[in-house]
């Protein structure tokens, strides 16, 4: 017997029920048309007076994010690495120690320019 079998069986499943339910919420639903409906959703209050410097992000928001972004990267190359330590060489050791400390150096380097501060 085939392996995939079970496989293909579950998309199939999958496949079929969101199609029943995309299918079924278009017969069932409630079909109330209006431009509040087909507008797009932004949360808070609608910005009618422009914000004071044209509503601009501060640059440690962006610092934030591009860390979280590096660190999720890191956590992807540590994983394998950490599964397989039993297994591995003197050198590839080293090697992600030198990695880990590389992707240390820029964070120090925020926490010193206090870059992650929020007034």
């Amino acid at each position: 017997m085939n392996p995939y079998i079970p496989i293909i069986g579950m998309v199939v499943l999958a496949s079929v029920f969101v199609l029943a339910s995309m299918g079924l919420s278009l017969v069932v639903g409630p079909a109330r048309y209006n431009r509040a409906k087909y507008d797009s959703y932004e949360c808070g209050i609608q910005p009618t007076p422009q914000p004071v410097g044209g509503g601009r992000f501060p640059v440690k928001y962006y610092i934030t994010a591009m860390m979280f972004i590096v660190f999720d990267i890191e956590v992807v190359f540590l994983l394998p690495w950490a599964v397989a330590y039993n297994q591995l060489s003197t050198f590839a050791v080293i090697a992600m120690i030198v990695f880990v400390v590389l992707f240390f150096i820029p964070y120090f380097y925020v926490l010193r320019r206090r870059g992650l501060d929020w007034e």
